[in-house]
């Protein structure tokens, strides 16, 4: 049975040369669009950078507490917040932290400005999803370094292609839970509104969307998470930010540097998630 798969590997298809190919017409012909793409989300990540860092620490903890307390009206939260933020500048690595929060904000953002309009386009259209069901799989289950390679040849090293990564890996739950929030919005709630004579936007703006918003936060916050997991990718790729000090720690087996580094991870996950978690109880 050897000739078999002898004579089937004899006529493997050249996806690799194929894959070559396409990524240096890329890079031969739209090199001008990538490289000014990848300075102008650059300059965006590093000027947002820099003016966090511009602040004295505290008044960003500071703030940062006061944003908690406003979005939840909890001060156990706002001192949780203040805590481990104290905790991770009494670690030195406020610096990595604040360069982390920036590129984990901006993906998030970018991530779900793109998938809650698609998840919505997939909601109304059942051929939209069918089409867009095999790409998300793909984009979750496509190992990470396998793309963090065409990323790294289009838009080299730094901030932007770690950006662009992390958009890639993140933007599928938002996409999928915003199709799910939608398409389980109950019938009767929009034959009511269709009873009222409400046309296909206001229903989306005043029947769908606010049913479907705890789905599409639980969206947000995947998202977060999942753009928190690529940190450490994105340090692989020239991204500055907590991912950096556990590469250092790994190449040089410094356990503490490691534990540290991953103890503000941690921190910085619990924060963002507890700001961006809706429901619950709120208390004053």
């Amino acid at each position: 049975m050897d000739f078999i798969s002898e004579w089937v590997s004899a006529w493997k298809i050249p996806i690799g040369r194929w894959g070559r190919e396409f990524f240096d017409f890329l890079t031969t012909n739209f090199a001008w669009f990538f490289d000014t793409l990848a300075d102008g989300l650059a300059t965006v990540l590093d000027g947002l950078t820099d003016l966090l860092l511009w602040f004295p620490p505290i008044v960003v903890v500071i703030a940062i507490a006061a944003l908690a307390w406003f979005l939840k009206r909890s001060w156990k939260l706002a001192i949780g917040v203040a805590l481990g933020l104290l905790f991770i500048i009494n670690q030195d690595l406020w610096q990595e932290t604040v360069e982390t929060l920036v590129l984990v904000v901006a993906a998030a953002t970018v991530s779900m400005a793109i998938g809650v309009p698609i998840g919505i386009w997939a909601a109304h259209n059942e051929r939209v999803y069918r089409v867009l069901q095999p790409i998300l799989d793909l984009m979750q289950t496509l190992p990470t370094f396998v793309y963090l390679i065409p990323v790294l040849i289009l838009f080299g090293l730094g901030a932007a292609p770690g950006l662009i990564v992390t958009v890639i890996f993140a933007s599928p739950a938002p996409i999928r839970l915003t199709y799910l929030g939608i398409t389980s919005v109950p019938k009767p709630m929009l034959e009511a509104g269709q009873a009222f004579g409400a046309t296909k936007r206001q229903l989306l703006w005043k029947v769908e969307l606010p049913s479907a918003l705890p789905t599409i936060m639980a969206g947000l916050t995947q998202c977060i998470m999942l753009s928190l997991s690529m940190v450490v990718i994105a340090a692989l790729i020239g991204a500055n930010g907590l991912g950096k000090p556990v590469v250092r720690a790994l190449n040089s087996v410094n356990i503490p540097l490691g534990l540290e580094a991953g103890l503000a991870i941690v921190v910085l996950a619990i924060i963002l998630d507890r700001m961006a978690r809706i429901g619950g109880e709120q208390r004053k």
